[in-house]
C-alpha cells in the first residue's frame, strides 16, 4: 500500500495525531474494517486473504517451466528461473550465430540452383552437383530452420498454429521434395526457395528479438530482495547468525542498524524509521515502534530493532506479491501479435489448398506434377516479407520509443495499446513526486513568512528526513539566509528542537503540541489535515511562530496528461492506498474521472481485474512493489522509470523519463505502430492471397501458372516494400 498520505509520518517523526486515517500499511489501519479485513490488523498486510490463491503450497506453481519451489527467502541464484534475461540474450546471439552461417551455406546453394543460374543466363554442369546440394542444403535445413522447427512443435503442443508452423511447413515440404527430386523423382528442387526463406526468416527473428527487451526477470528481483542472514536471539539472549530458512514464528531476531529486515514480524523493543519503498513505492520512511510490523526486505535505518517473527516461508509479504506476480503473468493472456493472426489463417490455408491441389491434379494421372504443385502452394503460403513484415516495423518503433524515453518489453501489449479505454494511476511517484513539498503557510501575527521559514530552514538543515529535506528545498529556492544553529535534538516522534540565535527553536507535531499545552488554531489545522497535508508548527520559546503545511507534490505533467486522456475519451482511475480523504484531494486537483481509495497492495490487482470487465482495455501505471501484481495483471502495464527494479521487469512499457505525458505517446505510437504493420501485412499476405491460386494452378488451362523463379522474384518484390514501408513510421 502506497503510504501515500504518509500524515502521521510524523516530523523527525512526530505523531500527528487526529490523522491516523493515514493508514500506512503498517500502522493498525485504524480506519480499515469497511475493507472487509475485520479478520486481520493490517499491520503488515502479510496475510491477506488472496481469495483466488492458496500461499500454502506454491511451489509446484511452474513460472514458465521453473519452479519456485518455496522460493522466498532463499538462495538468490536460484531454480530454473536463473536469467531469464541471460536465455533472452542468449537467444538474440544464437539466432544472430545460426543467420551468418545460414547466409555462408545460402550463397552455393542460390548460386547452384538451377533457377537462379535460369534468371541470370550462366549455365554450372558437373557430377554430383545434385548430391553437393542436397549436403549443403541438409546442413542449412538442421541447423538455420532447428529454431523454427522447435517453435512449431511448440505451436502444435499447444494446437495454436502461428509463423513457426507455417515457417515449418513450408521449409519441410521444400527440403523433403528437394531432396526427393535429387535421388527419386523428377522435378524441379526448390533448395534455393528453402535457403532464402531460412535466411530471411532468421534475420527477421533477430531483428525482432534486438529489438524489444528481454523476458521479465520479475520474480528474480523480488527474490534478491531477501536477505540470507538474520541475527537470531536464543533462549540466553546470545546473538546468533542463521539462515532465514531456519527461523520460525515465534523466534527473536535482532535487526542493526542500516540492515534489511530479513523476514516478516511484530517489533517488541526498539524505535527506528524504516524505508519501505521497495515494497510500497512510498518514498517516505516509516516510525516504528514496539508493538508495530516490520516488513521483510524493507531496510532499518538509525535504530536498533528487536522483532518477533511472525510469518515464514511462503506466508511473508514478499513470497505473497512474488505469487501474485507470478500468478498474473502465467495468466496474461497469450495474445498473439498480428503477424501471428496472419500466419495461423495462411497455414490453414496453405494445408487445405494444398491438399486439394494434390487431389484434383493427382486426377490427371500426373503425379509428380500434382506433387510439384503442393508443394509450389506449401512454399509459396509462407511470404518472405511475413517474417520481416512485423520485425522491421517492431524494429523501427522501438529505436523511436527509445528516443522518446520508452522501453518496450512486450510487443503483444504494446501493440494493443492504442485499444486502451481506461487509464490506472497509481498515486506516490507516479502523478505525484514521492517528495515532500511546502504547500501553505500560515504566520503567526507579528511574524513574516520569510521569519518564518528561516526558523524552520535552519532547524531542518541538520536532519535528513523527507519533512526536513521540502523545508530545506523551500528555503534554498528562496535563497533565505540560515541561522547560526546549536545543540540540535531530534525528539523522536515530536520532532527537532535547537538553539537559534539564543533562543529554542522547535518544529514540532501536532501532537507535542497538544502535549505541551500550546494552543493553535484547530479550523485551520483540520482543514490542511483533511487535504492529506502534514503540518508542522515552528515554536520560539515555548510561543507559536506559524504552521507550515506540506504534501507530496503533484507533477505538472500529470495535469497535461490527464486533461488529454479526457480528451481521447478515455476514463481515468487513482487507485491508492493512501486514505479517502487525501486521495480525494488529489483527484479533484487533476480531474481524475475516478478515485479509488486505501487499497491493500494485493487488492490492486484485483481492482485491475474488475476494471477490465466489460471488455475495458485497461493500462496500469505505477512504480512500487505494490504495483507489480496489477501491472502484470492490466493489458498494458506501464512502469516509472524511477520506481522499484520490481515494477519495472513486470511492466510492459517502461517511462524512462519517469514522465507520465509520455503515456501520450505510447498511445500515438501504438496506432501507428499498428498501422504500419497491418499496412505490412496486407502487402505480404496479399501477395499470398493472389499467389497460391495461381500455384495451384487454377490458371493452368490458360497458360498461367507460377513457377518457383517467378515466386521468388514477386517474393523479394515484396520483401523491399515492407521494408521501405516499415522505415515510413513516424509519429503523428
Amino acid at each position: 500500500m502506497k503510504h501515500e498520505g504518509h500524515q502521521h509520518h510524523d516530523h523527525g517523526h512526530m505523531e500527528h495525531e487526529g490523522q491516523q486515517h493515514h493508514d500506512h500499511g503498517h500502522m493498525e489501519h485504524k480506519g480499515h474494517q469497511q475493507h472487509g479485513h475485520e479478520h486481520m490488523k493490517h499491520k503488515g498486510h502479510q496475510h491477506h486473504d488472496h481469495e483466488h490463491m492458496e500461499h500454502k503450497g506454491h511451489q509446484q506453481h511452474d513460472h514458465e517451466h521453473m519452479e519456485h519451489g518455496g522460493h522466498q527467502q532463499h538462495d538468490h541464484g536460484h531454480s530454473g528461473h536463473g536469467g531469464h534475461a541471460g536465455h533472452h540474450a542468449h537467444m538474440v546471439e544464437d539466432f544472430k550465430k545460426r543467420f551468418w552461417i545460414a547466409l555462408v551455406l545460402a550463397i552455393p546453394i542460390v548460386f547452384l540452383s538451377e533457377m537462379t543460374q535460369m534468371l541470370f543466363g550462366y549455365h554450372l554442369d558437373f557430377s554430383g552437383q545434385g548430391t553437393l546440394l542436397f549436403i549443403l542444403s541438409t546442413i542449412l535445413f538442421v541447423y538455420g530452420g532447428k529454431p523454427f522447427l522447435e517453435g512449431a512443435w511448440d505451436e502444435l503442443k499447444n494446437r495454436a498454429p502461428g509463423m513457426m508452423m507455417l515457417i515449418s511447413l513450408a521449409i519441410v515440404t521444400a527440403y523433403v521434395y528437394s531432396s526427393l527430386t535429387v535421388f527419386f523423382i523428377d522435378g524441379r528442387d526448390f533448395f534455393m526457395e528453402l535457403a532464402t526463406l531460412i535466411v530471411i526468416m532468421l534475420l527477421g527473428h533477430w531483428i525482432e528479438m534486438k529489438s524489444i527487451m528481454g523476458a521479465s526477470k520479475a520474480l528474480e528481483e523480488l527474490i534478491k530482495l531477501m536477505p540470507k542472514e538474520a541475527h537470531k536471539i536464543d533462549s540466553k539472549g546470545n546473538i546468533v547468525n542463521v539462515s532465514v530458512e531456519d527461523l520460525h514464528p515465534g523466534d527473536k531476531i535482532l535487526v542493526k542498524s542500516g540492515e534489511k529486515i530479513p523476514i516478516d514480524g511484530s517489533i517488541f523493543e526498539g524505535e527506528s524509521t524504516v524505508d519501505e519503498s521497495m515494497l510500497t513505492g512510498e518514498s517516505v520512511p516509516v516510525e516504528k515502534k514496539p508493538g508495530m510490523e516490520a516488513i521483510g526486505g524493507s531496510i532499518n535505518g538509525s535504530g536498533v530493532l528487536k522483532i518477533n517473527v511472525s510469518r515464514t516461508g511462503n506466508d511473508t509479504y514478499l513470497s505473497q506479491v512474488i505469487q501474485l506476480v507470478s500468478d498474473a503473468e502465467s495468466t496474461k493472456s497469450k495474445a498473439q501479435g498480428y503477424a501471428d493472426i496472419a500466419a495461423k489463417w495462411l497455414f490453414y490455408v496453405a494445408v487445405v489448398v494444398g491438399i486439394i491441389t494434390l487431389a484434383y491434379w493427382a486426377t490427371t494421372g500426373d503425379f509428380e506434377f500434382a506433387l510439384e504443385r503442393m508443394v509450389t502452394v506449401l512454399i509459396i503460403a509462407c511470404p518472405h516479407a511475413l517474417g520481416l513484415a512485423g520485425p522491421l516495423v517492431t524494429s523501427r518503433s522501438t529505436s523511436i520509443a527509445a528516443k522518446k524515453g520508452l522501453l518496450i518489453r512486450n510487443r503483444v501489449a504494446f501493440e494493443g495499446a492504442y485499444k486502451v479505454n481506461r487509464v490506472v494511476f497509481d498515486k506516490t511517484g507516479t502523478l505525484t513526486e514521492g517528495n515532500f513539498g511546502i504547500t501553505d503557510i500560515y504566520p503567526s501575527k507579528g511574524v513574516s513568512e520569510d521569519e518564518l521559514l528561516k526558523l524552520a530552514y535552519s532547524v531542518e538543515t541538520q536532519s535528513d528526513h523527507p519533512i526536513a529535506k521540502g523545508i530545506v528545498r523551500e528555503g534554498k529556492e528562496r535563497k533565505l539566509e540560515l541561522y547560526e544553529v546549536k545543540d540540535f535534538k531530534n525528539l523522536t516522534g515530536k520532532g527537532l528542537t535547537a538553539n537559534v540565535n539564543g533562543a529554542e527553536v522547535s518544529v514540532i507535531s501536532p501532537g507535542a503540541m497538544r502535549a505541551n499545552h500550546i494552543s493553535f488554531d484547530e479550523k485551520v489545522y483540520e482543514k490542511l489535515a483533511g487535504q492529506g497535508k502534514t503540518v508542522v508548527f515552528v515554536v520560539k520559546d515555548d510561543v507559536l511562530q506559524g504552521m507550515i503545511a506540506l504534501a507530496d507534490i503533484i507533477r505538472k505533467s500529470s495535469f497535461e496528461v490527464i486533461k488529454e486522456l479526457h480528451d481521447r475519451g478515455i476514463e481515468t482511475v487513482m487507485m491508492t492506498g493512501d486514505n479517502s480523504r487525501v486521495a480525494n484531494y488529489v483527484g479533484e486537483q487533476l480531474g481524475i474521472s475516478k478515485v479509488i481509495a486505501e487499497v491493500l497492495p494485493h487488492e490492486k490487482s484485483k481492482y485491475v481485474r474488475e476494471l477490465k470487465q466489460g471488455g475495458k482495455k485497461v493500462a496500469m501505471t505505477g512504480d512500487g512493489i505494490n504495483d507489480a501484481p496489477a501491472l502484470a495483471e492490466a493489458d498494458v502495464g506501464i512502469a516509472i522509470g524511477a520506481g522499484t527494479d520490481v515494477a519495472i521487469e513486470t511492466a510492459d512499457v517502461i517511462l524512462v523519463n519517469s514522465n507520465p505525458s509520455d503515456i501520450l505517446t505510447i498511445l500515438r505510437l501504438s496506432k501507428a505502430t499498428t498501422r504500419k504493420m497491418f499496412q505490412n501485412l496486407v502487402w505480404a499476405a496479399g501477395y499470398n492471397i493472389i499467389a497460391i491460386p495461381l500455384a495451384a494452378g487454377i490458371l493452368y488451362n490458360v497458360g498461367i501458372v507460377i513457377t518457383p523463379a517467378i515466386g521468388a522474384v514477386i517474393m523479394s518484390l515484396s520483401t523491399i516494400i515492407c521494408a521501405i514501408n516499415a522505415q515510413l513510421l513516424k509519429i503523428e
